[in-house]
């Protein structure tokens, strides 16, 4: 795994270290490796590293501090260097430094064959305008890109893309979600010694190596049903595909069976090309989780069916029109206490309106930002404190945004995006940026519901059960991986995604 944390956390695991005089051990451990990023950039873009160019825009704290301090080391292996002082001022030493080992102040960027943006760092909150226009050049971020919110990953026009950032002491959340994953570029974390005082992670990456503890290990007791049940609601007259990708992903994930609830058109297209799905127009027969949405628009026996996979207790899948229909729901229970046709659903729906801390997070939403925000916006209806976002602001702020959202409904989110966020109830998050772009075709969704609900069926049973959170961040991986593996042949359709689905659990 790999774990991410707060510019704030980072910060306070700085203080003790600052507090006992090690402060220029740090910088200096920084700077060593911001340095060493240089060099290897230069090695790779021109060569060697004698006689290059390398620039810095550099602020007046610590971050410009350590730049300067890298430069000092540059120039003494023979690279022209320059810093330009952003402020009028900056770090003593580091200047002091800078100029010992030969290199020099400029009033304006010059030509460079790398350039360091060391303006701002972890600390910064508020409007940034950059003090020079993107130069043609390498660039690395310092940290962070300047004027990139480590926290969200919340950025201005005005931040500079970076092709590399050279973090310190630990991964910074900001650098996974939000803009900030793409003007990031590639990431490197130097260890300076953070690690004893740091706290329990901000978010967490689920890698290909963790899979392996997620995934259901094969036994040879398994039969078709303690392999694992999905019931699946989808499909309609309307968006037959929808239902035939969805059970392509989940059959792909190796589940045990699929019991698929369609009309009657949409049943005879999937058992057309997947025979081993058992069809029928309601829901019946006994199943580890459920997973509704996908293309069942206004299909009123859909909804009813819905209602029996949210009212079950079981694992659940809420997606694409799903969220609507449950948007509704909630502000029918928020606003009159309605009355449900069974029992349970009843519960249900008043855990998730009222009571939101025993609501259960067996339920995963998996909503891209347009969704959450329509699904907010109804739910603020009953909430006095909550002003509900745009789409623009979730996009923003995506791993806010998601904590909110499964906070105040008592659900676990799977937040769709460039980084694909994971939140449970109580703020445990996971941030899985593995897919390629190819990834953003229609369909794309319906499958990873199929995957995810296959996930959530093979291993919703046993003492070892992960939690619902963990399943959604290792769906999104294997997701983001069939992605990367169908791209090997060019663009493609989410038709295609079923195979490489296959392909990238094999490699798992």
């Amino acid at each position: 795994m790999i774990t991410a944390y707060t510019g704030a956390q980072v910060r306070a695991a700085e203080r003790p270290l600052l507090e006992s005089g090690e402060g220029a051990a740090l910088m200096a451990r920084a700077a060593h490796g911001l340095a060493l990023a240089v060099v290897n950039a230069l090695r790779t873009r021109r060569g060697r590293v004698y006689g290059a160019r390398v620039a810095a825009l550099v602020g007046k704290g610590n971050n410009g501090g350590d730049a300067l301090f890298a430069l000092a080391e540059l120039a003494r292996r023979g690279v022209r260097t320059t810093a330009v002082l952003t402020s009028g001022a900056a770090h003593t030493e580091g200047l002091a430094a800078l100029r010992a080992a030969g290199g020099r102040v400029a009033e304006d960027l010059e030509p460079a064959d790398v350039v360091i943006d060391a303006v701002l760092g972890t600390g910064f909150t508020g409007e940034f305008r950059a003090p020079a226009p993107r130069p043609d050049a390498f660039v690395i971020a310092c940290d962070v890109p300047s004027g990139l919110n480590a926290d969200t990953g919340a950025a201005g026009d005005g931040v500079w893309p970076a092709d590399a950032t050279v973090t310190f002491g630990a991964l910074k959340t900001g650098l996974l979600v939000g803009r900030g994953k793409a003007l990031a570029g590639a990431v490197e974390v130097v260890d300076i010694g953070l690690a004893p005082h740091l706290p329990a992670p901000d978010v967490t990456v689920l890698e290909p190596a963790d899979a392996a503890r997620l995934l259901p290990t094969p036994r040879p007791d398994w039969h078709k049903y303690s392999r694992g049940v999905l019931g699946l609601v989808a499909g309609s007259e309307a968006y037959p595909g929808a239902a035939v990708l969805a059970t392509a992903g989940a059959l792909a994930t190796g589940v045990g069976m699929v019991r698929l609830v369609a009309p009657d058109a949409v049943r005879h297209l999937v058992l057309a090309a997947h025979p081993e799905v058992v069809g029928t127009r309601a829901p019946q027969g006994r199943v580890q989780a459920w997973a509704a949405g996908p293309g069942i628009a206004d299909d009123d026996d859909q909804h009813h069916a819905l209602h029996v996979a949210l009212g079950s207790g079981l694992p659940a899948v809420v997606d694409a029109s799903a969220l609507e229909i449950l948007g509704r729901m909630l502000a029918e229970e928020q606003g009159n206490g309605a009355q449900w046709e069974d029992a349970r659903l009843g519960e249900v729906m008043v855990r998730l309106a009222e009571d939101r801390t025993v609501a259960g997070e067996h339920l995963v939403l998996t909503p891209h930002a347009g969704e959450l925000a329509a699904l907010l916006s109804t739910f603020a209806a009953g909430e006095t404190d909550l002003e509900p976002p745009d789409r623009g602001e979730i996009e923003a702020a995506p791993l806010h945004w998601a904590r909110e959202a499964a906070s105040r409904l008592g659900v676990t989110v799977l937040l769709k995006g460039p980084a694909t966020v994971c939140a449970a109830p109580d703020g445990t998050a996971f941030v899985q940026g593995q897919g390629h772009p190819f990834l953003a075709t229609g369909g794309s969704g319906d499958t990873l519901t199929g995957i995810l609900g296959a996930l959530l069926a093979t291993t919703a049973e046993g003492s070892q059960a992960p939690r619902p959170v963990e399943v959604a961040a290792l769906a999104a991986l294997v997701h983001g991986l069939a992605g990367r593996v169908a791209a090997a042949d060019g663009p493609y359709g989410a038709g295609e995604l079923a195979p490489a689905v296959r392909a990238a659990l094999a490699a798992l």
